[in-house]
């Protein structure tokens, strides 16, 4: 069994990674560890969040750790929200305000702005002080309203271009998992943890 403690308070996430990581992983949270306050992200870019959420946990517990950043990138918003997504309208992880400002900046780009957008993740890996990476990413578009009533974040809006129009509140856990931009990053993780041993 491998134990790391996953720099995250984001219940989904954590149900998200140990659904993909599966039965040889044990996930700890830092609230588990006694860390409770808010794990500060001021990077510009996602591998350097991911990287800055890792390095916090690790100094403070020793503890081999991961986290991951999360950017949702627009073409008709130049890439926007990206780096700022959980915090796009607000400081305080407001998704549903998040999801009513993305539609409202896509709409004023006018009828022809293009919709095309993708979740890219990066998961920073601290095993014994080495630090490692890995990348995912899910290619898909903006729905034009909410759809869907599972997951979190985005994912009412977001149509993955593999289902068909569906959005990821719209699908299975289990067919998000097998194409989301975290589950490819967790899962090279896991793959090469699993090859170290």
């Amino acid at each position: 069994m491998i134990q790391l403690v996953f720099a995250t308070g984001n219940k989904g996430k954590l149900a998200e990674a140990s659904d993909i990581l599966g039965p040889g992983f044990q996930l700890l949270t830092p609230a588990d560890l006694g860390i409770t306050e808010e794990i500060p992200e001021t990077g510009d870019t996602l591998a350097q969040n991911s990287l800055q959420k890792a390095m916090y946990v690790y100094e403070r517990t020793g503890r081999d750790c991961f986290a991951d950043d999360t950017g949702l990138e627009v073409d008709c918003l130049d890439g926007a929200p990206g780096v700022h997504s959980a915090r796009y309208a607000s400081d305080g992880h407001d998704f549903d305000a998040n999801i009513v400002k993305l539609l409202s900046e896509i709409e004023k780009k006018g009828p022809g702005a293009s919709r095309k957008a993708r979740f890219r993740c990066v998961v920073t890996l601290i095993i014994s002080g080495s630090v490692h990476q890995f990348e995912g990413r899910m290619d898909g578009s903006i729905a034009p309203a909410k759809s869907g009533t599972r997951g979190f974040g985005y994912d009412p809006v977001f149509v993955p271009d593999v289902y068909g129009g569906k959005t990821l509140a719209e699908v299975s856990e289990e067919d998000k998992n097998n194409i989301s931009h975290r589950g490819e990053s967790l899962r090279s993780m896991a793959a090469w943890l699993k090859g170290q041993q």
